[in-house]
């Protein structure tokens, strides 16, 4: 679906307005959007508006990086949209130009709706032209990125709170995990772009919305570093999990080292008066049956007690 916005030079804004007509009109802008587009539309960019074979490529190849590319009366923007379910990105192609704006999306997008009724609605907008409607629609979808962000540190939260068996509360992190390098693979491409947009010279659309600008920069700068913060949160959960568990063995080596170490000596006596040869002459004791006991029972005590001294037995405090 292709639609329109133009607003004329008496200051009227239409609605819908075919591809066709919009030379015949005299127009101060207008806003093309190919909303989910058919093959049929999409190749309206190369012949009716005659994008450069590049910047139509970039389109139709899903999925750029977010990037910026110049062109003699137009500039061409990839950035990214987030899929609130999925966390994946989805691309939003847009050509801006001194009186136009061109968007070109395969996924019907809120956040370019969003931004398509406030222009339908809010005629204080009219008179900032296609510049600001590129900042607005940039801004809306980074804006966009904070629920999901705000989302997971909810419940990191809940999992730092939670008493439930640590093995089930790790799925949970290392799906967080997951989840912040989605976001990641997002977010930082689209601060990189930002970065490069402000520091462009051959970018007069954005030296006229400067500051706004700005403010979806520091936008991104505040979500990378929630991203990282988040992902060392979920490292030092790991890691703890991991040094837990590791304690945990430690502590049952410990227990089966002490008694395997007291056994050993003991069953090798056992074993030693067990072979019932004829010629044994402790057999033939009166008190060797009681005297066997006591030697393992000294050997017995007196290896706990050295391992006590070792310090073996701190670990089980």
């Amino acid at each position: 679906m292709i639609r329109t916005l133009v607003l004329t030079d008496e200051l009227e804004l239409k609605e819908n307005v075919p591809l066709e007509e919009l030379s015949n009109l005299g127009i101060s802008w207008y806003w093309a959007d190919f909303n989910s587009p058919s093959e049929e539309e999409a190749v309206l960019l190369e012949h009716h508006f005659h994008f450069h074979p590049l910047a139509v490529e970039d389109c139709y190849h899903f999925l750029q990086r977010p990037k910026l590319d110049y062109y003699d009366d137009y500039h061409f923007f990839v950035v990214h949209a987030l899929n609130q379910k999925t966390l994946e990105s989805e691309e939003v192609d847009l050509f801006v130009g001194h009186n136009f704006i061109v968007t070109f999306h395969f996924a019907k997008l809120n956040e370019v709706d969003t931004v398509w009724e406030r222009v339908l609605t809010n005629k204080n907008i009219w008179h900032h032209g296609s510049s600001y409607i590129s900042y607005m629609i940039i801004d809306k979808l980074v804006d966009n990125y904070f629920p999901t962000i705000y989302q997971i540190e909810d419940q990191l939260n809940e999992i730092e709170d939670k008493e439930a068996n640590k093995g089930s509360l790790m799925d949970e992190v290392f799906d967080i995990r997951s989840d912040l390098l989605k976001l990641r693979r997002t977010i930082i491409p689209m601060r990189d772009l930002l970065y490069r947009i402000l520091n462009s010279d051959r970018l007069d659309i954005v030296k006229e919305q400067r500051a706004y600008y700005i403010d979806i920069h520091d936008h991104l700068l505040k979500l990378a570093e929630i991203i990282e913060s988040n992902r060392e949160i979920t490292s030092d959960m790991r890691d703890n999990y991991l040094s837990l568990n590791s304690f945990r063995m430690n502590k049952i080596m410990i227990t089966l080292t002490i008694i395997s170490s007291v056994f050993i000596p003991l069953t090798f006596i056992a074993g030693v008066y067990g072979m019932n040869f004829k010629n044994m002459p402790e057999l033939h004791w009166h008190y060797g049956y009681f005297m066997v006991l006591g030697v393992m029972t000294v050997i017995g005590v007196g290896m706990v007690l050295w391992f006590k001294a070792k310090g073996w037995f701190d670990v089980f405090k």
